[in-house]
Protein backbone atom coordinates (compact mmCIF):
# COMPACT_ATOMS: atom_id res chain seq x y z
CA UNK A 1 0.00 0.00 0.00
CA UNK A 2 1.29 3.95 -0.70
CA UNK A 3 0.51 7.39 1.13
CA UNK A 4 -1.79 9.68 -0.73
CA UNK A 5 2.26 11.95 -1.09
CA UNK A 6 3.49 8.36 -2.66
CA UNK A 7 0.42 8.77 -5.04
CA UNK A 8 1.40 12.38 -5.74
CA UNK A 9 5.03 11.95 -5.91
CA UNK A 10 4.35 9.09 -8.50
CA UNK A 11 1.82 10.63 -10.90
CA UNK A 12 4.41 13.95 -11.05
CA UNK A 13 7.66 11.82 -11.65
CA UNK A 14 5.63 10.28 -14.83
CA UNK A 15 4.84 13.58 -16.44
CA UNK A 16 7.99 16.20 -15.30
CA UNK A 17 11.39 15.20 -14.42
CA UNK A 18 12.08 18.41 -11.90
CA UNK A 19 10.93 19.31 -8.83
CA UNK A 20 12.15 22.63 -6.66
CA UNK A 21 11.64 23.50 -3.67
CA UNK A 22 11.99 23.26 0.54
CA UNK A 23 11.29 20.92 2.77
CA UNK A 24 8.96 21.51 5.92
CA UNK A 25 6.89 19.09 7.96
CA UNK A 26 4.04 19.59 5.43
CA UNK A 27 5.66 18.29 2.73
CA UNK A 28 8.56 15.13 3.95
CA UNK A 29 6.41 12.44 3.06
CA UNK A 30 6.44 13.59 -0.53
CA UNK A 31 9.66 14.10 -0.45
CA UNK A 32 10.73 10.99 0.51
CA UNK A 33 8.28 9.50 -1.93
CA UNK A 34 10.31 11.69 -4.84
CA UNK A 35 13.24 10.47 -3.46
CA UNK A 36 12.74 6.69 -4.90
CA UNK A 37 10.87 8.25 -7.68
CA UNK A 38 12.63 9.11 -11.38
CA UNK A 39 12.15 12.83 -11.05
CA UNK A 40 15.52 14.79 -9.65
CA UNK A 41 14.88 17.34 -7.02
CA UNK A 42 16.90 20.40 -6.41
CA UNK A 43 16.40 22.12 -2.74
CA UNK A 44 16.36 25.63 -2.51
CA UNK A 45 16.94 27.85 0.76
CA UNK A 46 13.36 29.50 0.36
CA UNK A 47 9.91 28.85 -0.85
CA UNK A 48 9.76 31.39 -3.26
CA UNK A 49 13.28 29.92 -4.95
CA UNK A 50 11.26 26.76 -5.33
CA UNK A 51 8.24 28.65 -7.27
CA UNK A 52 11.20 30.65 -9.17
CA UNK A 53 13.00 27.77 -10.10
CA UNK A 54 10.31 26.02 -11.30
CA UNK A 55 9.16 28.52 -13.74
CA UNK A 56 12.42 29.74 -15.03
CA UNK A 57 12.90 25.88 -15.91
CA UNK A 58 9.74 25.78 -18.14
CA UNK A 59 10.81 29.77 -19.92
CA UNK A 60 13.88 27.77 -20.68
CA UNK A 61 12.61 24.24 -22.07
CA UNK A 62 9.14 24.88 -22.33
CA UNK A 63 8.67 21.73 -20.03
CA UNK A 64 6.62 21.87 -16.76
CA UNK A 65 7.96 21.69 -13.51
CA UNK A 66 6.80 21.30 -10.32
CA UNK A 67 7.91 23.17 -6.63
CA UNK A 68 7.27 21.98 -3.18
CA UNK A 69 6.56 23.82 -0.05
CA UNK A 70 5.47 22.76 3.47
CA UNK A 71 2.00 24.56 4.94
CA UNK A 72 1.85 28.17 6.50
CA UNK A 73 4.57 30.27 6.58
CA UNK A 74 6.52 27.89 4.22
CA UNK A 75 3.08 28.50 1.52
CA UNK A 76 2.77 32.12 2.31
CA UNK A 77 6.47 32.78 1.11
CA UNK A 78 5.70 31.52 -2.25
CA UNK A 79 2.92 34.20 -2.97
CA UNK A 80 5.53 36.90 -4.84
CA UNK A 81 6.49 34.14 -6.89
CA UNK A 82 3.10 32.53 -7.55
CA UNK A 83 1.97 36.03 -8.46
CA UNK A 84 4.96 36.70 -10.96
CA UNK A 85 4.20 33.20 -12.86
CA UNK A 86 0.12 33.84 -12.89
CA UNK A 87 1.11 37.36 -14.49
CA UNK A 88 3.65 35.78 -16.94
CA UNK A 89 1.06 32.96 -17.37
CA UNK A 90 4.06 30.36 -16.67
CA UNK A 91 2.60 26.82 -16.00
CA UNK A 92 3.83 25.44 -12.56
CA UNK A 93 2.37 23.13 -10.13
CA UNK A 94 3.19 23.82 -6.70
CA UNK A 95 2.59 20.82 -4.63
CA UNK A 96 2.05 22.15 -0.89
CA UNK A 97 1.30 21.24 2.41
CA UNK A 98 -2.35 22.69 3.62
CA UNK A 99 -4.82 22.08 7.03
CA UNK A 100 -5.89 18.88 7.91
CA UNK A 101 -9.38 18.07 6.74
CA UNK A 102 -10.90 17.85 9.96
CA UNK A 103 -10.42 21.55 10.45
CA UNK A 104 -7.43 24.56 10.67
CA UNK A 105 -5.38 24.34 13.37
CA UNK A 106 -4.08 27.86 15.46
CA UNK A 107 -1.06 28.61 12.91
CA UNK A 108 -3.10 27.63 9.59
CA UNK A 109 -4.55 30.10 7.29
CA UNK A 110 -6.40 29.97 4.32
CA UNK A 111 -4.19 29.10 1.53
CA UNK A 112 -6.38 28.69 -1.00
CA UNK A 113 -8.00 32.00 -0.74
CA UNK A 114 -4.95 33.39 -0.77
CA UNK A 115 -3.30 31.60 -3.85
CA UNK A 116 -6.68 32.93 -5.13
CA UNK A 117 -6.29 36.16 -4.45
CA UNK A 118 -2.98 36.08 -6.71
CA UNK A 119 -4.98 34.47 -9.64
CA UNK A 120 -4.00 31.08 -8.58
CA UNK A 121 -6.15 27.84 -8.47
CA UNK A 122 -5.97 25.81 -5.87
CA UNK A 123 -6.72 21.41 -6.39
CA UNK A 124 -6.79 19.51 -2.85
CA UNK A 125 -6.04 16.08 -3.03
CA UNK A 126 -7.76 13.21 -1.47
CA UNK A 127 -7.62 9.27 -0.28
CA UNK A 128 -9.15 7.85 -3.66
CA UNK A 129 -8.01 10.64 -6.38
CA UNK A 130 -4.48 11.62 -5.28
CA UNK A 131 -2.58 10.55 -8.80
CA UNK A 132 -5.91 11.70 -10.84
CA UNK A 133 -6.02 15.03 -9.19
CA UNK A 134 -2.03 15.64 -9.46
CA UNK A 135 -2.28 14.58 -13.30
CA UNK A 136 -5.64 17.38 -13.66
CA UNK A 137 -3.31 20.12 -11.81
CA UNK A 138 -0.72 18.95 -14.64
CA UNK A 139 -3.07 19.96 -17.43
CA UNK A 140 -4.62 22.47 -16.10
CA UNK A 141 -1.22 24.61 -15.59
CA UNK A 142 -0.61 23.25 -19.11
CA UNK A 143 -3.56 24.31 -20.80
CA UNK A 144 -3.96 27.42 -19.11
CA UNK A 145 -0.23 28.71 -19.01
CA UNK A 146 -0.92 29.44 -14.81
CA UNK A 147 0.35 28.31 -11.33
CA UNK A 148 -1.86 25.53 -10.23
CA UNK A 149 -1.40 24.77 -6.22
CA UNK A 150 -1.93 21.10 -5.01
CA UNK A 151 -2.78 20.97 -1.92
CA UNK A 152 -1.96 17.99 0.40
CA UNK A 153 -3.96 17.54 3.82
CA UNK A 154 -1.92 17.34 6.71
CA UNK A 155 -3.85 14.54 7.61
CA UNK A 156 -3.98 12.98 4.57
CA UNK A 157 0.03 13.36 3.71
CA UNK A 158 0.69 9.28 5.51
CA UNK A 159 -3.23 8.09 4.77
CA UNK A 160 -2.77 4.93 3.10
CA UNK A 161 -4.53 5.54 -0.55
CA UNK A 162 -3.75 1.95 -1.82
CA UNK A 163 -1.44 0.28 -4.79
CA UNK A 164 0.26 2.61 -6.96
CA UNK A 165 -1.52 2.36 -10.29
CA UNK A 166 0.99 1.57 -12.99
CA UNK A 167 2.18 4.34 -14.82
CA UNK A 168 -0.14 3.53 -17.96
CA UNK A 169 -3.01 3.20 -15.83
CA UNK A 170 -2.63 7.27 -15.49
CA UNK A 171 -4.92 9.58 -16.90
CA UNK A 172 -3.42 11.13 -19.81
CA UNK A 173 -2.73 14.84 -19.60
CA UNK A 174 -4.63 16.14 -23.02
CA UNK A 175 -4.01 19.67 -24.33
CA UNK A 176 -6.26 21.42 -26.08
CA UNK A 177 -5.77 21.96 -30.37
CA UNK A 178 -4.27 25.67 -31.03
CA UNK A 179 -6.93 28.20 -32.04
CA UNK A 180 -7.37 28.25 -36.10
CA UNK A 181 -7.90 31.82 -37.01
CA UNK A 182 -10.82 32.66 -39.39
CA UNK A 183 -9.95 32.38 -43.11
CA UNK A 184 -11.72 35.88 -43.91
CA UNK A 185 -9.72 37.67 -41.27
CA UNK A 186 -6.44 36.06 -42.84
CA UNK A 187 -7.69 37.44 -46.08
CA UNK A 188 -7.84 40.80 -44.78
CA UNK A 189 -4.13 40.54 -43.39
CA UNK A 190 -3.13 39.32 -46.31
CA UNK A 191 -4.47 41.83 -48.73
CA UNK A 192 -3.04 44.63 -46.31
CA UNK A 193 0.03 43.54 -45.99
CA UNK A 194 0.17 42.76 -50.22
CA UNK A 195 -0.21 46.65 -50.83
CA UNK A 196 1.71 47.69 -47.45
CA UNK A 197 4.39 49.66 -48.82
CA UNK A 198 6.43 49.61 -45.73
CA UNK A 199 5.56 46.27 -43.75
CA UNK A 200 7.00 45.66 -40.61
CA UNK A 201 6.27 42.39 -38.19
CA UNK A 202 6.09 42.19 -34.56
CA UNK A 203 6.64 38.90 -32.93
CA UNK A 204 6.25 38.21 -28.92
CA UNK A 205 6.40 35.18 -26.17
CA UNK A 206 3.15 33.86 -27.97
CA UNK A 207 4.58 33.22 -31.03
CA UNK A 208 7.49 31.58 -29.64
CA UNK A 209 5.21 29.00 -27.84
CA UNK A 210 3.34 28.34 -30.71
CA UNK A 211 6.55 27.71 -32.83
CA UNK A 212 5.59 30.24 -35.37
CA UNK A 213 9.22 31.21 -36.25
CA UNK A 214 9.90 29.79 -39.29
CA UNK A 215 6.37 30.62 -40.67
CA UNK A 216 7.19 34.20 -39.22
CA UNK A 217 10.03 34.15 -41.49
CA UNK A 218 8.40 32.81 -44.69
CA UNK A 219 5.93 35.75 -44.23
CA UNK A 220 8.91 38.44 -44.30
CA UNK A 221 10.69 37.05 -46.99
CA UNK A 222 7.34 36.90 -49.00
CA UNK A 223 5.95 40.80 -47.66
CA UNK A 224 10.07 42.12 -47.54
CA UNK A 225 8.91 43.32 -44.33
CA UNK A 226 11.22 44.51 -41.68
CA UNK A 227 11.04 42.79 -38.35
CA UNK A 228 11.87 43.06 -34.37
CA UNK A 229 10.53 41.41 -31.29
CA UNK A 230 9.74 42.00 -27.82
CA UNK A 231 11.53 41.26 -25.27
CA UNK A 232 10.54 37.89 -24.31
CA UNK A 233 11.03 37.09 -27.95
CA UNK A 234 14.03 37.88 -29.20
CA UNK A 235 15.61 35.76 -31.84
CA UNK A 236 12.33 34.77 -33.31
CA UNK A 237 13.23 35.74 -36.78
CA UNK A 238 15.22 33.37 -38.57
CA UNK A 239 17.04 36.09 -41.04
CA UNK A 240 18.77 38.49 -38.60
CA UNK A 241 19.86 40.70 -41.63
CA UNK A 242 16.16 42.89 -41.47
CA UNK A 243 15.69 42.69 -37.71
CA UNK A 244 15.85 45.34 -35.36
CA UNK A 245 15.84 43.56 -32.24
CA UNK A 246 13.86 44.29 -29.48
CA UNK A 247 11.00 47.43 -29.49
CA UNK A 248 10.36 49.61 -26.51
CA UNK A 249 13.14 50.81 -24.14
CA UNK A 250 15.40 48.13 -24.77
CA UNK A 251 15.45 49.12 -28.66
CA UNK A 252 18.52 51.33 -30.11
CA UNK A 253 16.19 55.31 -30.71
CA UNK A 254 16.80 55.33 -34.26
CA UNK A 255 15.99 51.77 -35.28
CA UNK A 256 12.37 52.72 -33.16
CA UNK A 257 12.54 56.02 -35.09
CA UNK A 258 12.21 53.49 -38.11
CA UNK A 259 9.16 51.78 -36.55
CA UNK A 260 6.92 54.65 -36.68
CA UNK A 261 7.56 54.69 -39.99
CA UNK A 262 5.66 51.24 -41.05
CA UNK A 263 2.35 52.03 -42.88
CA UNK A 264 1.33 47.98 -42.26
CA UNK A 265 2.07 46.74 -38.69
CA UNK A 266 1.15 42.99 -37.90
CA UNK A 267 1.89 41.79 -34.58
CA UNK A 268 2.49 38.25 -33.42
CA UNK A 269 1.61 36.89 -29.90
CA UNK A 270 2.40 39.83 -28.22
CA UNK A 271 0.16 41.70 -25.53
CA UNK A 272 1.68 45.45 -26.74
CA UNK A 273 2.08 46.46 -23.29
CA UNK A 274 3.25 50.20 -22.17
CA UNK A 275 6.74 49.01 -21.98
CA UNK A 276 7.09 47.41 -25.87
CA UNK A 277 4.57 50.32 -27.22
CA UNK A 278 6.46 53.04 -25.82
CA UNK A 279 3.97 54.63 -23.61
CA UNK A 280 1.98 54.58 -27.14
CA UNK A 281 4.79 55.82 -28.83
CA UNK A 282 6.19 52.95 -31.40
CA UNK A 283 3.82 53.53 -34.07
CA UNK A 284 2.51 56.39 -36.05
CA UNK A 285 -1.46 57.45 -35.57
CA UNK A 286 -1.60 56.44 -38.99
CA UNK A 287 -0.52 53.37 -38.86
CA UNK A 288 -2.40 50.42 -39.42
CA UNK A 289 -1.88 47.40 -36.70
CA UNK A 290 -3.10 44.31 -36.85
CA UNK A 291 -3.18 41.73 -34.01
CA UNK A 292 -2.88 38.47 -33.60
CA UNK A 293 -3.24 36.79 -30.28
CA UNK A 294 -5.18 34.31 -28.07
CA UNK A 295 -6.52 37.18 -26.10
CA UNK A 296 -10.61 37.56 -26.42
CA UNK A 297 -9.88 40.92 -27.96
CA UNK A 298 -7.16 43.19 -28.21
CA UNK A 299 -4.59 44.04 -25.69
CA UNK A 300 -3.91 47.93 -26.70
CA UNK A 301 -6.31 51.16 -28.54
CA UNK A 302 -3.05 50.97 -31.15
CA UNK A 303 -4.56 48.10 -32.82
CA UNK A 304 -7.16 48.59 -35.69
CA UNK A 305 -7.73 44.95 -36.65
CA UNK A 306 -8.09 41.80 -34.20
CA UNK A 307 -7.36 37.95 -35.00
CA UNK A 308 -7.87 35.30 -32.33
CA UNK A 309 -6.26 32.67 -32.98
CA UNK A 310 -2.80 30.42 -33.24
CA UNK A 311 0.50 32.79 -34.16
CA UNK A 312 1.62 30.04 -36.05
CA UNK A 313 -1.13 29.32 -37.94
CA UNK A 314 -2.20 32.51 -38.44
CA UNK A 315 1.17 33.31 -39.71
CA UNK A 316 1.51 30.22 -42.20
CA UNK A 317 -2.26 31.11 -43.48
CA UNK A 318 -1.19 34.73 -44.23
CA UNK A 319 2.22 33.20 -45.75
CA UNK A 320 -0.08 30.74 -48.03
CA UNK A 321 -2.63 33.37 -49.72
CA UNK A 322 0.26 35.55 -50.27
CA UNK A 323 1.86 32.85 -52.37
CA UNK A 324 -1.16 31.97 -54.10
CA UNK A 325 -1.72 35.57 -55.45
CA UNK A 326 1.98 35.87 -56.63
CA UNK A 327 2.79 38.94 -54.47
CA UNK A 328 5.94 40.09 -54.83
CA UNK A 329 8.31 42.26 -52.20
CA UNK A 330 8.05 46.07 -52.17
CA UNK A 331 12.01 46.24 -51.33
CA UNK A 332 11.71 49.09 -47.88
CA UNK A 333 13.97 46.33 -46.07
CA UNK A 334 16.45 46.69 -49.16
CA UNK A 335 16.67 50.05 -48.71
CA UNK A 336 17.05 50.54 -45.70
CA UNK A 337 20.87 50.78 -43.91
CA UNK A 338 20.73 48.38 -40.81
CA UNK A 339 24.40 49.16 -39.17
CA UNK A 340 23.78 52.23 -37.85
CA UNK A 341 20.03 51.06 -36.32
CA UNK A 342 22.58 48.36 -34.30
CA UNK A 343 25.00 51.07 -32.98
CA UNK A 344 24.17 51.35 -28.61
CA UNK A 345 25.85 54.22 -26.63
CA UNK A 346 29.22 52.15 -26.48
CA UNK A 347 29.74 54.39 -22.70
CA UNK A 348 32.82 55.34 -20.95
CA UNK A 349 35.27 54.32 -18.58
CA UNK A 350 33.72 55.77 -15.68
CA UNK A 351 31.50 57.74 -15.04
CA UNK A 352 31.16 61.91 -13.58
CA UNK A 353 30.87 60.47 -10.18
CA UNK A 354 34.14 58.26 -10.69
CA UNK A 355 32.66 55.01 -10.53
CA UNK A 356 32.44 52.14 -13.96
CA UNK A 357 30.10 53.46 -16.95
CA UNK A 358 27.50 50.20 -16.80
CA UNK A 359 27.55 50.66 -20.78
CA UNK A 360 30.92 50.36 -20.91
CA UNK A 361 30.73 47.43 -19.04
CA UNK A 362 27.91 45.49 -20.15
CA UNK A 363 29.50 46.32 -23.77
CA UNK A 364 32.46 44.48 -22.76
CA UNK A 365 30.54 42.17 -20.74
CA UNK A 366 28.83 41.23 -23.87
CA UNK A 367 32.46 40.63 -26.00
CA UNK A 368 33.23 38.41 -22.96
CA UNK A 369 30.54 35.68 -21.92
CA UNK A 370 30.70 32.33 -23.40
CA UNK A 371 28.30 32.19 -27.07
CA UNK A 372 26.13 29.63 -25.69
CA UNK A 373 24.91 31.34 -22.89
CA UNK A 374 21.11 31.44 -21.33
CA UNK A 375 20.57 35.03 -19.81
CA UNK A 376 18.25 34.98 -16.10
CA UNK A 377 17.55 38.72 -15.24
CA UNK A 378 16.32 40.10 -11.68
CA UNK A 379 13.93 42.83 -11.80
CA UNK A 380 15.47 46.36 -11.33
CA UNK A 381 16.89 49.52 -13.21
CA UNK A 382 19.98 47.37 -14.45
CA UNK A 383 17.33 45.38 -16.59
CA UNK A 384 17.86 47.88 -19.46
CA UNK A 385 21.71 46.85 -19.98
CA UNK A 386 22.11 42.95 -20.08
CA UNK A 387 18.63 43.42 -22.82
CA UNK A 388 20.74 46.06 -24.94
CA UNK A 389 24.15 45.14 -24.29
CA UNK A 390 23.97 41.09 -24.58
CA UNK A 391 22.60 39.09 -27.82
CA UNK A 392 21.23 35.65 -26.98
CA UNK A 393 20.50 33.23 -29.66
CA UNK A 394 16.72 32.60 -29.02
CA UNK A 395 13.73 33.37 -26.58
CA UNK A 396 14.62 30.69 -24.40
CA UNK A 397 17.79 32.27 -23.50
CA UNK A 398 16.91 35.22 -21.85
CA UNK A 399 14.46 34.94 -18.86
CA UNK A 400 12.96 38.02 -17.06
CA UNK A 401 11.40 36.73 -14.12
CA UNK A 402 9.83 39.27 -12.18
CA UNK A 403 8.99 41.56 -14.47
CA UNK A 404 5.50 40.97 -14.79
CA UNK A 405 4.68 41.49 -11.13
CA UNK A 406 7.27 44.46 -11.18
CA UNK A 407 8.92 42.42 -8.61
CA UNK A 408 12.78 42.93 -7.89
CA UNK A 409 14.87 39.52 -5.36
CA UNK A 410 13.81 36.82 -8.07
CA UNK A 411 16.71 36.34 -9.58
CA UNK A 412 19.41 33.90 -7.51
CA UNK A 413 16.45 31.38 -6.98
CA UNK A 414 16.36 31.12 -11.20
CA UNK A 415 19.86 29.89 -12.12
CA UNK A 416 18.74 26.33 -10.86
CA UNK A 417 15.84 26.36 -12.98
CA UNK A 418 17.93 27.77 -15.89
CA UNK A 419 20.31 25.23 -14.75
CA UNK A 420 18.41 22.21 -14.84
CA UNK A 421 16.63 22.93 -18.25
CA UNK A 422 19.93 23.87 -19.96
CA UNK A 423 22.41 21.74 -18.41
CA UNK A 424 25.32 22.25 -21.24
CA UNK A 425 25.21 25.79 -21.53
CA UNK A 426 26.30 28.68 -19.21
CA UNK A 427 23.88 30.40 -17.30
CA UNK A 428 24.20 34.10 -16.88
CA UNK A 429 22.80 35.86 -13.98
CA UNK A 430 21.98 39.85 -14.20
CA UNK A 431 21.18 41.10 -11.02
CA UNK A 432 20.87 44.50 -8.53
CA UNK A 433 22.52 44.94 -5.31
CA UNK A 434 18.97 45.38 -4.04
CA UNK A 435 17.55 42.42 -5.69
CA UNK A 436 20.63 40.28 -4.81
CA UNK A 437 20.29 41.19 -1.06
CA UNK A 438 16.81 40.52 -1.10
CA UNK A 439 17.16 36.68 -2.99
CA UNK A 440 20.92 36.20 -0.86
CA UNK A 441 19.17 32.87 0.90
CA UNK A 442 19.12 31.63 -2.89
CA UNK A 443 22.91 32.78 -3.56
CA UNK A 444 24.24 29.58 -2.25
CA UNK A 445 21.43 27.62 -4.39
CA UNK A 446 22.63 29.03 -7.12
CA UNK A 447 26.05 28.79 -6.78
CA UNK A 448 25.50 24.74 -6.18
CA UNK A 449 23.77 24.67 -9.06
CA UNK A 450 25.82 25.93 -11.67
CA UNK A 451 28.85 25.43 -10.63
CA UNK A 452 31.43 25.92 -13.13
CA UNK A 453 28.57 27.00 -15.51
CA UNK A 454 27.58 30.12 -13.55
CA UNK A 455 27.92 33.52 -14.05
CA UNK A 456 26.58 36.23 -11.80
CA UNK A 457 26.96 40.20 -12.56
CA UNK A 458 25.78 42.32 -9.93
CA UNK A 459 25.21 45.91 -11.22
CA UNK A 460 26.13 47.40 -7.66
CA UNK A 461 25.65 51.24 -7.30
CA UNK A 462 24.50 51.07 -3.45
CA UNK A 463 21.02 51.92 -4.42
CA UNK A 464 17.56 50.90 -5.68
CA UNK A 465 18.35 52.79 -9.00
CA UNK A 466 14.86 52.77 -10.20
CA UNK A 467 13.77 54.80 -7.27
CA UNK A 468 16.41 57.11 -7.08
CA UNK A 469 15.62 57.94 -10.95
CA UNK A 470 11.71 57.99 -10.55
CA UNK A 471 11.89 60.15 -7.03
CA UNK A 472 15.03 61.04 -6.41
CA UNK A 473 14.90 63.32 -9.36
CA UNK A 474 11.50 64.86 -8.70
CA UNK A 475 13.26 65.66 -4.96
CA UNK A 476 11.57 63.14 -2.40
CA UNK A 477 14.34 61.95 0.44
CA UNK A 478 16.88 59.79 -1.08
CA UNK A 479 18.13 57.80 1.82
CA UNK A 480 15.63 55.30 1.54
CA UNK A 481 17.03 54.47 -1.45
CA UNK A 482 20.19 54.13 -0.45
CA UNK A 483 22.12 50.96 0.10
CA UNK A 484 25.15 50.71 2.38
CA UNK A 485 28.14 49.57 -0.38
CA UNK A 486 28.21 45.72 0.04
CA UNK A 487 30.61 43.49 -0.88
CA UNK A 488 29.21 40.80 -2.77
CA UNK A 489 32.11 39.38 -4.35
CA UNK A 490 33.20 38.29 -0.46
CA UNK A 491 29.64 36.94 -0.02
CA UNK A 492 29.94 34.64 -2.92
CA UNK A 493 33.18 33.51 -1.53
CA UNK A 494 31.12 31.95 2.15
CA UNK A 495 29.27 30.11 -0.49
CA UNK A 496 31.65 28.32 -2.31
CA UNK A 497 31.95 31.02 -5.57
CA UNK A 498 34.60 32.78 -7.19
CA UNK A 499 33.91 36.62 -6.29
CA UNK A 500 35.50 39.57 -7.90
CA UNK A 501 35.08 43.00 -7.73
CA UNK A 502 35.09 45.12 -10.74
CA UNK A 503 35.89 48.53 -9.56
CA UNK A 504 37.98 49.11 -13.37
CA UNK A 505 37.96 47.61 -16.85
CA UNK A 506 40.44 45.18 -16.85
CA UNK A 507 39.29 43.60 -13.71
CA UNK A 508 36.44 42.14 -15.97
CA UNK A 509 39.31 40.02 -18.05
CA UNK A 510 39.11 37.65 -15.11
CA UNK A 511 36.24 36.29 -17.18
CA UNK A 512 37.91 36.04 -20.02
CA UNK A 513 40.32 33.37 -18.52
CA UNK A 514 37.72 31.90 -16.37
CA UNK A 515 35.99 30.97 -19.82
CA UNK A 516 39.34 29.65 -20.91
CA UNK A 517 39.20 26.66 -18.24
CA UNK A 518 37.62 23.75 -18.27
CA UNK A 519 34.30 23.45 -16.90
CA UNK A 520 34.84 20.95 -14.02
CA UNK A 521 37.70 22.76 -12.44
CA UNK A 522 36.32 26.55 -12.75
CA UNK A 523 34.11 27.42 -9.49
CA UNK A 524 31.02 29.77 -10.19
CA UNK A 525 31.87 33.04 -10.65
CA UNK A 526 30.47 36.35 -9.28
CA UNK A 527 31.10 39.88 -10.69
CA UNK A 528 30.59 42.68 -8.09
CA UNK A 529 30.60 45.64 -10.93
CA UNK A 530 30.73 49.04 -8.93
CA UNK A 531 29.10 50.84 -10.88
CA UNK A 532 27.44 54.52 -11.44
CA UNK A 533 24.00 55.26 -10.74
CA UNK A 534 23.86 58.39 -12.24
CA UNK A 535 23.88 56.59 -15.62
CA UNK A 536 20.39 56.02 -16.79
CA UNK A 537 19.17 53.64 -19.10
CA UNK A 538 16.92 54.58 -22.14
CA UNK A 539 13.78 52.68 -21.03
CA UNK A 540 13.80 54.71 -17.80
CA UNK A 541 14.50 57.77 -19.39
CA UNK A 542 10.83 56.95 -21.38
CA UNK A 543 9.68 55.89 -17.64
CA UNK A 544 10.77 59.18 -15.88
CA UNK A 545 9.53 61.31 -18.95
CA UNK A 546 5.96 59.33 -18.46
CA UNK A 547 5.76 60.00 -14.77
CA UNK A 548 6.55 63.73 -15.40
CA UNK A 549 3.36 64.50 -17.47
Amino acid sequence: MASVSAHVAHALSTHLDHVFGVMGNGNAVLLDALDRSSARYTPLRHEAGGVVAADAHFRASGRLAAATATYGAGFTNTLTALAESAQARIPVVLVAGDAPTAGARPWDVDQAAMAAAAGVPTLPVGREDAAATTVRAIEHALAHRTPVVLAIPYDLATADAGDLPAAGALPRVTLPAPLAPDGERLDAVAELLAGARRPFLLAGRGAWLAGAGEELGRLADLTGAVTASTALARGIFPDPRFDLGVTGGFGQGDAMALVHEADVAVVFGAGLNQFTMRFGQLFAPGTRVVQVDLAPEATNPAVTDFVPGDARLAASGIADRLKRAGTTPGGWRESVDFAPLRRLHPGDDVAADGRLDPRRVAARLGELLPEDRVVVSDGGHFIGWANMYWPVAAPDRMLMIGTAFQSIGLGLPSVPGAAAAKPESAIVLTTGDGGGLMALADLESAVRAAAGRGIAVVWNDAAYGAEVNLYGLKGYAEAPMLIPEVDFAALAAAVGAEGVVVRELADLDRLATWAGEPVGERRFLLLDCRISGRVIAPYQHEVIAVNRR
